[in-house]
């Protein structure tokens, strides 16, 4: 079976309210211009210049991501997890494009599915359309981030990849990050995959890189849950993975 992933065009489709609204903005300000005084029209050119900069960066960029970074290879775990685990754990909030690249990676480790999403907690409607298109896995189970269904100390890796700052609210991503502290075994990891809110990720989604949440967070949510901050590892020049290590004792 052909693994099908969220590369650039899909993203476009998962977010084209946004994509028709930069668009709709520049069009009415480069329409506007002309019929301005003249010494308003350098701005109504410069609003019009603005939005058609941020939607081609912010494209550009998600090609490079999801398309063209080998985001979806995988090899990056290999500097976060110091082995390969005897069973893991995939955590999603709405669209789970990790399962199916991990059991083929890892065909002899026990893998568990838990879906997280619930129009309550996660309102985007981005997420209501990549749903539509990438059903969850046939073996994934339903879950809440104060109730993962998975039993105690009994994963080496857990993953959330591209999922918990879809959790708008800090308390629900601190129950889901305690919980994932109790599913993994002494030693075990939880690995993190997002974009932060930084100055590269501005400079290229503009307003949108407020969607994501700040490296901070990810640290203050890990010392919440007893975690440790272990290796971390960048790529793309635009993704932050995070290896965070249940102690030993």
């Amino acid at each position: 079976m052909t693994l099908r992933h969220s590369g650039v065009r899909d993203v476009i489709s998962y977010n084209w309210p946004q994509y028709a609204a930069g668009a709709a903005t520049a069009a009415a300000a480069a329409l506007l211009a002309p019929r301005l005084p003249r010494t308003l029209r350098p701005l109504a050119w410069t609003g019009s210049a603005a939005a058609l900069t941020l939607l081609c960066t912010a494209t550009a960029a998600s090609w490079h991501v999801y398309d063209r970074s080998g985001l979806y290879t995988y090899d990056w775990l290999e500097a976060l997890l110091p082995r390969v685990p005897s069973a893991y754990v995939v955590v999603s909030t709405g669209l789970d494009e990790v399962s199916g690249p991990l059991a083929a990676r890892w065909p002899q480790a026990r893998r568990t599915a838990i879906d997280l999403y619930d129009r309550a907690l996660t309102a985007e409607g981005s997420l209501r359309r990549a749903r539509r298109r990438v059903p969850p896995p046939a073996h994934a189970t339903s879950g809440r981030p104060q109730a993962l269904p998975h039993p105690s100390h009994s994963a080496d890796a857990v993953l959330l990849v591209f999922a918990t700052h879809e959790l708008r609210r800090a308390q629900d991503r601190e129950l889901l990050f305690s919980e994932c502290a109790r599913l993994l075994r002494p030693g075990g990891t939880l690995l993190v995959a997002e974009h932060v809110r930084d100055a590269a990720n501005t400079a290229v989604f503009g307003p949108g890189a407020w969607h994501f949440l700040p490296r901070r967070e990810w640290l203050r949510l890990a010392a919440h849950a007893g975690l440790k901050h272990g290796a971390e590892h960048r790529f793309a020049g635009l993704i932050t993975a995070f290896a965070f290590t249940k102690d030993r004792k």
